[in-house]
């Protein structure tokens, strides 16, 4: 079967932090727990103890829980996590005022700043007493349309502290992308950056700023932060204000800490949109603050003044994620920018530079380096490095035997897995067990996931549906403007009712490890990156020319890469021209990302009897496999155009 690629060392497993918390465990319960898997039983048989002890050995800072920790934890949606305590995300994440590194930042080649905890403090208690002098309360909702840089981790705790909610976009979204997704939560205040680098060029985001503006009516004010000027021009921004003045009457001393319930309202994040306009998640403030502890420091192995670097921009909830690691007294390495600059060399020149301990990325950039022949085992000195998470997309066996040939033979190469749909991750890593080829070391402690098949049975060994059979803290509170819920049920809840059924295809080993083959549902996931296929159509049936579209991900070079069927209208014939305008309205109104590699003309889109384009099905073609259910289909002879297309073979 698979190979083992690592071991840990003795010492290393003494080290961790994992190995603390296991001997704590065994002391306090009289058990005799030697390993992760013992220690995941333990954690979804006892649910309610093993919550109660993570919020102890992480130091959680708050009233203490007291009573139950789960009322009911078998009752999901509905069980609700320690309902008599009070805490506030960002006193957490603020608990260090000291004068190490709270903050690197490195913006391509372009800037380099660093802020100490004290800093980053002072900032936040500024950011805050000049928002609350506006008028923002709890509950009001604060959006940014950021890079990833120290300005936008302040403003999110600024936010948090007062108990208001947090919502992010990266600044290559286009303006109909950012009403998709802001439009809908009405914020009071949105702070943007003047712009960002990538690959060397300057966007200035300003224009694009205005237009958001001007389809939000909620928004009161918007505070510009200086990224490629040092005193930006805000006059075309309505309502702009420099940061610098927005802050200006502030002190930035101590942070009055709003401690609220448990489930209190921290994040809204954003669904890919692949029916409609995007979900919108409501994330609580201390399910996600327990579970990234948990995630940080007893699997990924998060200590006191680790750096802690993940590539993602604000539009990902990987970016929430790492800026979570102040919680455990981590230093954010924060890069924004393309991560290809220099060769690709740039984030390992980060990572010796700064003593890297995590380097988090995607599959596919790491497939990209391999491809390009480099060979940082010779070329940096990465001996602080402990730690690679891969996440976005499937790591190729591959990639493993790449990671540990020419990065570093003694790091734990941790790929993991979860989504925006639960801030987090179902299966991640296991610093203190080995790494075996094309595995995901190990379910996430607490969260008892299991593969179902077809009948709805858990399997092992054998492919199957990604699931959780029990309630966990980081489950959504529920969509936003969803006050019945129906949205959703629906979502994680219909096809096995009182199980979250998550849209993974994957496998449970020998190793208690899970191998994931893609995923089970329609949405797209080029680069590693997921995108809804509405987002995509709502752009190219805006073109004139086009009657209707329908986009599907091919399985491509060990990616996905997003094909697009058009069906003109009648008598037009697609040329490059016409392919340039659609590829061009993509990416001037979402993100490149969001463009098709292949355009092809269709004359008609198969559909079932109510009328819904039948995309799975549609995917299935043009990878050889069977559709199931043509009878369900009010055209069936459609599908027979999606086979063997000579366009799609090169």
């Amino acid at each position: 079967m698979s190979d083992m690629l690592w071991q840990p060392s003795a010492e290393r497993i003494d080290q961790a932090r994992v190995t603390a918390f296991i001997d704590r465990v065994n002391r306090r319960h009289g058990l005799r727990l030697d390993g992760m898997a013992p220690l995941w039983r333990w954690s979804v048989e006892q649910p309610g103890a093993f919550w109660r002890e993570v919020w102890d050995f992480c130091g959680v800072i708050g009233t203490d829980p007291g009573g139950v920790a789960v009322d009911d934890p078998g009752r999901m949606p509905g069980a609700r996590w320690f309902p008599q305590a009070r805490l506030n995300f960002a006193e957490n994440l603020l608990r260090r005022q000291d004068q190490a590194d709270a903050i690197v930042f490195w913006g391509e080649d372009k800037v380099k700043r660093r802020l100490s905890h004290g800093q980053l403090y002072s900032l936040a208690a500024r950011l805050a007493e000049a928002m609350k002098a506006m008028g923002v309360v709890a509950g009001d909702r604060i959006a940014g349309f950021m890079p990833n840089m120290p300005e936008t981790v302040a403003a999110m705790l600024a936010t948090a502290s007062i108990g208001a909610i947090w919502a992010s976009a990266s600044p290559d979204f286009g303006v109909q992308g950012v009403l998709d997704r802001f439009g809908q939560i009405e914020p009071k205040l949105l702070f943007s950056a003047d712009g960002y680098w990538y690959n060397g060029k300057s966007h200035d985001v300003r224009q694009k700023v205005a237009g958001i503006v001007a389809g939000i009516p909620s928004i009161e004010r918007v505070v510009v932060v200086p990224y490629l000027e040092e005193q930006p021009d805000v006059a075309a921004v309505p309502r702009g204000q420099r940061l610098q003045d927005f802050i200006a009457a502030a002190s930035g001393g101590h942070i009055e800490f709003n401690r609220l319930a448990f489930d209190h309202p921290l994040y809204i994040m954003f669904s890919s949109g692949t029916t409609g306009v995007p979900k919108c998640i409501l994330h609580g403030a201390g399910g996600t603050l327990l579970q990234h502890l948990k995630e940080h420091q007893l699997h990924t192995d998060i200590r006191p003044d680790d750096r802690m670097f993940y590539f993602t921009t604000c539009g990902w909830m990987m970016w929430n994620w790492l800026a979570s690691g102040l919680a455990s007294g981590a230093t954010l390495l924060l890069y924004d920018g393309s991560p290809t600059l220099g060769h690709g060399a740039v984030i390992f020149d980060y990572a010796e530079a700064e003593g890297m301990t995590l380097l988090g990325t995607s599959a596919k950039w790491i497939d990209a380096i391999a491809k390009a022949g480099l060979q940082p085992i010779a070329t940096h000195h990465l001996a602080a490095l402990r730690t690679i998470a891969s996440t976005g997309s499937v790591l190729a066996p591959e990639s493993f035997d790449y990671v540990y040939r020419s990065i570093k033979t003694d790091v734990c190469l941790s790929s993991i897995s979860g989504g925006t749909d639960i801030v987090s991750c179902f299966m991640l890593g296991n610093p203190i067990g080995p790494v075996w080829r094309g595995e995901i070391q190990s379910r996430g402690l607490g969260l008892k996931v299991e593969v179902f098949d077809e009948a709805g049975q858990p399997v092992v060994g054998e492919k199957g549906e990604l699931v959780c059979t029990m309630a966990f803290p980081c489950m959504p509170l529920g969509f936003w403007n969803d006050p019945g819920g129906e949205k959703y049920r629906n979502a994680y809840f219909a096809k096995y009712p009182g199980v979250w059924t998550h849209g993974d295809w994957v496998e449970l080993t020998a190793h208690d490890g899970i191998i994931v083959y893609g995923r089970s549902d329609a949405t797209l996931n080029p680069g590693g990156v997921r995108i809804g296929t509405a987002e995509i159509y709502r752009q190219v049936e805006s073109i004139d020319q086009v009657a209707e579209a329908l986009v599907v991900g091919q399985d491509w070079d060990k990616d996905v890469r997003v094909v697009l069927f058009v069906r003109l209208k009648e008598g037009l014939v697609l040329d490059q021209g016409l392919i340039d305008t659609i590829r061009k309205r993509i990416r001037d109104n979402t993100t490149p990302r969001h463009v098709p590699a292949k355009v092809i003309q269709v004359t008609d889109i198969p559909r079932t009897r109510s009328g819904k384009i039948v995309e799975l099905a549609v995917r299935d073609m043009l990878h050889g496999r069977p559709v199931k259910n043509k009878e369900a289909l009010a055209n069936p002879e459609a599908l027979d155009q999606f086979t063997d297309l000579h366009e799609l073979q090169g």
